[in-house]
């Protein structure tokens, strides 16, 4: 574990690259002394107040803004501003927190939720999101990025909450409401890269590592030289979120991106660091990794050499609901052409747990060991931001299927034996695309973004005049939910069947409560039907234009996603691209 953190003036800050550091507070220099250990203070800076500030390395003119920024009210390239997180009043004291198993996670991005884009506009839906039966709200990442509006993943100052969004009284604001609502509230982190425009840490010290990168860019130093105080600047940011903005859990991005050779792994502090908070708020903390490595390793206690994480998410489950209800096998889809693949995640978890990936040319992942893990510690979708905003156009799984197939979709997000996530708009079929769009100021690297993009999706066979402009702002604008579109049709239809499958969830405890050995699977790949069992209930499904007849298929029907669908006697009359519920 890492040492306890050091006290520190109000304006200390680590720089061990340079020699020499002024602070300028409310433009009043303050030479800076040093501390040890590459911390420097500045001696007679202003003790409380709002202030606006910065940091002159060296002999610079130009201020740049602080590694811990709390708030960037002119972007991230401008002064920072201090905020005191302690003035806010929490009204929340009651609120006990949520376990992850039986809950069901709602994704959201707060700049195209609401036609304002803020936080304050989120929280007005709080209701909208209780009423459709969700638990959670996750929240894309909200942290300071360059521009206007951005996915968020192009952050760079960790700290603080994006301005447009309403900054971070706006966020502990839309946490006490959520958590009034009886919502909880996990946030989307990115600890694995920096964006390209307003990354001034390396000329503060090493916090990256130049030649080692990842898709994104030079990795984040994690475990070379000074990498102690880089992982306390990480670990102090999820303390942040988990204490002085009272989320109740961290969604960390992409960790198959980390580069971390030592001994306790940065995944396992954070399992700790889970627990810590846990036991000092008395509420349940999740932390959730988002990863590709299918490592069972991430979900295991750290008393048998695990990391103690609550949860990951699982890509194996999306990928074989979107190619059996899709019918598209292009890419890593190719593996997942099968109802056959759809049982072995349902009664496994992972597909690849030690086969062969077509897609990455080799053998890929481990078997969960069933005993040291529940399923509900894999979140599973059908649809998320990555899945529809890393396709060429952004298109939803609405903008091609029927109803059928959507609600198929549906049915198989949840009642799986896993955790569920919901991508927003996806309950009524939202047809608006949700497309990869950013704002970068500077000519040079909007230009680039958007031409990399194109090639990108070139190299796959896509037409580049499909492809949008990430920079133009009807990109962004026509990313926004129409929710108008809830109360008509279909739409009004879909939303229903989600109110209808989330309230079943809660009150059919065989679904989230039972273990990977309760699960049993049959189907048919010829006849393109698929029946799972957990306990007493037994979820079917049809994945084919003909209607299926399943034997030995006796209870009472608890919910059907088309009304031609009906038992018949001790079997069950399934019509095309529809599903049942029943219980013995």
């Amino acid at each position: 574990m890492m040492p306890a953190a050091r006290g520190s003036g109000r304006f200390d800050i680590w720089a061990p690259d340079v020699t020499a550091i002024t602070l300028l507070a409310d433009g009043v220099e303050y030479p800076m002394s040093q501390r040890g250990e590459g911390w420097w203070t500045a001696p007679g800076a202003p003790a409380e107040g709002e202030v606006y500030y910065g940091y002159l390395p060296g002999s610079d003119t130009t201020p740049l803004p602080d590694p811990r920024s709390r708030r960037q009210p002119e972007g991230v390239h401008s002064l920072s501003r201090t905020f005191d997180p302690s003035a806010h009043e929490w009204a929340d004291g009651n609120w006990a927190g949520r376990e992850l198993q039986g809950a069901v996670i709602y994704e959201l991005h707060i700049g195209t939720f609401t036609p304002e884009g803020t936080l304050e506009a989120a929280a007005g839906k709080l209701s909208y999101l209780k009423d459709l039966g969700v638990d959670f709200v996750e929240l894309l990442p909200v942290n300071g990025f360059n521009g206007t509006h951005n996915w968020g993943y192009d952050g760079v100052l960790w700290y603080t909450v994006h301005e447009g969004y309403g900054g971070p009284a706006a966020y502990q604001r839309f946490v006490d409401a959520a958590h009034g609502a009886g919502l909880g509230v996990i946030q989307d982190v990115v600890y694995n890269h920096l964006g390209p425009s307003g990354n001034y840490l390396p000329r503060f010290g090493p916090y990256l590592k130049s030649g080692e990168g990842n898709t994104w860019g030079d990795s984040v130093n994690l475990d070379g030289h000074g990498s102690d105080e880089v992982r306390r600047y990480i670990l102090d940011n999820a303390t942040m979120w988990l204490r002085d903005y009272h989320v109740d859990g961290l969604r960390i991005d992409a960790v198959h991106a980390f580069k971390d050779e030592r001994a306790v792994h940065l995944l396992e502090e954070f399992g700790a660091l889970g627990d810590t908070v846990a036991a000092e708020t008395g509420r349940p903390i999740t932390m959730i990794a988002e990863s590709d490595l299918n490592n069972p390793r991430l979900l295991y206690p750290r008393d048998v050499n695990g990391y103690g994480l609550e949860g990951q998410w699982s890509d194996d489950f999306h990928h074989a609901v979107h190619v059996n209800i899709s019918g598209e096998t292009e890419g890593y889809y190719s593996d997942f052409d099968s109802l056959g693949a759809l049982a072995k995640v349902l009664r496994d978890g992972f597909f690849h747990d030690g086969s062969y990936s077509s897609f990455r040319g080799r053998h890929h992942g481990r078997p969960i060991n069933t005993g040291l893990v529940h399923p509900a510690a894999l979140v599973v979708c059908s649809q998320n931001h990555d899945q529809i905003g890393n396709r060429a156009t952004g298109d939803r799984l609405s903008q091609s299927l029927a109803y059928g197939q959507l609600a198929l979709a549906a049915v198989l997000t949840l009642t799986s034996p896993f955790t569920p996530m919901l991508f927003m708009g996806e309950e009524y079929g939202a047809t608006t695309p949700w497309q990869f769009f950013t704002s970068h100021p500077e000519p040079e690297l909007g230009k680039a973004t958007a031409e990399g993009r194109i090639k990108e999706f070139e190299r796959m066979g896509w037409d580049p005049a499909v492809v949008p402009d990430p920079q133009d702002p009807e990109t962004f604008s026509r990313s926004k939910l129409n929710w108008a579109e809830a109360a008509e049709g279909n739409h009004a239809r879909l939303l229903d069947l989600y109110r209808a499958l989330t309230a079943l969830r809660r009150s059919t405890p065989e679904l989230a409560g039972l273990g990977f050995t309760d699960t049993a699977v049959e189907y048919s790949e010829e006849d393109r039907w698929l029946r799972f069992r957990r306990g007493d209930v037994h979820v079917a499904l049809n994945f084919s234009e003909q209607a299926v007849k399943l034997e030995d298929a006796a209870g009472t029907l608890l919910l059907s996603t088309d009304e031609a669908t009906v038992p018949d006697g001790g079997s069950l009359m399934l019509a095309p691209w529809s599903a049942a519920i029943l219980k013995a």
